[in-house]
C-alpha cells in the first residue's frame, strides 16, 4: 500500500483552474506529479495560472468559455488533439447570482443552470471517449464534479439558481456514476464548505467572523483541505468509491 495515494503520471483536465477551488485542486495535482490542463474563460488569466503552476511540474492552459453553446465540446475536442487518454476530468467552472426573491432575475437561472449544470453533462459527455481510454479495472477513469454544501442545506443567501443548481450536481452526479460504471468511470461530487475564494471572497468579508463561529472545525478550508480530497478520489485509495457526495465543510452540516 506504499503507493496508495500516488497520482504520479496521470493526466487532468480542471475547469475553472485558473482561481479558487479549481486552482486549490490545479496545484494538489501538479505538485504530485500529475500532467494537468487548466481552463477559464479568460486566456491571460489561464495563462498566467498555467505558468504559475508549471513552475512546480507540468500544467498546460487551455482557455474555454463553458458558457457558449459549443464550449464543452470545443474544450473535449482540445483535450483530445494532445492527449490520447484522460485520467481525470474535475468539473469545477461555474457561477453564482444572488437577489431577492422578488427581484430575481430569469436571466440568472439561464447563466447558473447553463454553466453549472449543463456544461457539466456535456463537458463529461464529450470526455468519455478519452476517459474511458485510461480506464482500468483497478485504477478507473475519474470525473469529480464541485458541487456544494448549500446543495445540500438551506442556503443563507438568497442565491436560489446557485444552491439549486448544487443540488442538480449531485445527483447528476450519481445518475452519471450508475452510467459510467461499466465503462471503468467513477464520478463524485466534492461539496465544499466555505474557501477562500473569489465567489466567496464578499460573504467572507461580511460574514467571515460568523462563518468560523458556526464551523465545528472553527476554521476556513484551506487548499491543501481541497487538494487533498481531489487526490484521494483520483488515486488507488478512492478507487472503489463512485455515486458519493462528500462534504468539506469542517462539520457545518452536522452541527446541531
Amino acid at each position: 500500500m506504499k503507493n496508495l495515494f500516488s497520482v504520479e503520471g496521470k493526466v487532468a483536465l480542471v475547469t475553472g483552474g485558473s482561481r479558487g477551488i479549481g486552482l486549490m485542486i490545479a496545484r494538489g495535482f501538479v505538485e504530485n506529479g500529475v500532467k494537468t490542463y487548466i481552463s477559464s474563460r479568460k486566456k491571460e488569466t489561464c495563462d498566467a495560472a498555467a505558468a504559475e503552476l508549471s513552475k512546480s511540474g507540468t500544467c498546460i492552459s487551455l482557455p474555454a468559455d463553458l458558457s457558449a453553446d459549443d464550449g464543452p465540446e470545443t474544450l473535449a475536442r482540445a483535450i483530445a488533439e494532445r492527449e490520447p487518454a484522460l485520467n481525470i476530468l474535475v468539473n469545477n467552472a461555474g457561477a453564482n447570482w444572488g437577489a431577492p426573491l422578488a427581484e430575481y432575475p430569469d436571466s440568472a437561472w439561464d447563466k447558473v443552470i447553463g454553466l453549472n449544470v449543463k456544461s457539466v453533462f456535456k463537458l463529461t459527455r464529450d470526455c468519455v471517449p478519452l476517459l474511458e481510454k485510461a480506464a482500468t479495472d483497478d485504477d478507473p477513469a475519474r470525473v469529480i464534479n464541485i458541487g456544494s454544501i448549500d446543495g445540500i442545506q438551506i442556503p443563507a443567501l438568497d442565491t436560489f439558481a446557485y444552491s439549486s443548481s448544487k443540488a442538480a450536481v449531485h445527483h447528476l452526479s450519481r445518475v452519471l456514476a450508475h452510467q459510467l460504471a461499466r465503462k471503468r468511470i467513477t464520478v463524485n461530487a466534492v461539496a465544499p464548505g466555505p474557501f477562500e475564494s473569489k465567489m466567496m471572497a464578499q460573504t467572507l468579508r461580511d460574514f467571515g467572523d460568523a462563518i468560523v463561529a458556526s464551523c465545528p472545525l472553527k476554521r476556513i478550508g484551506t487548499p491543501e483541505d481541497m487538494a487533498g480530497i481531489a487526490i484521494y478520489l483520483s488515486s488507488r485509495a478512492g478507487a472503489y468509491v463512485t455515486g458519493a457526495v462528500i462534504p468539506v465543510d469542517g462539520g457545518i452540516l452536522i452541527k446541531p
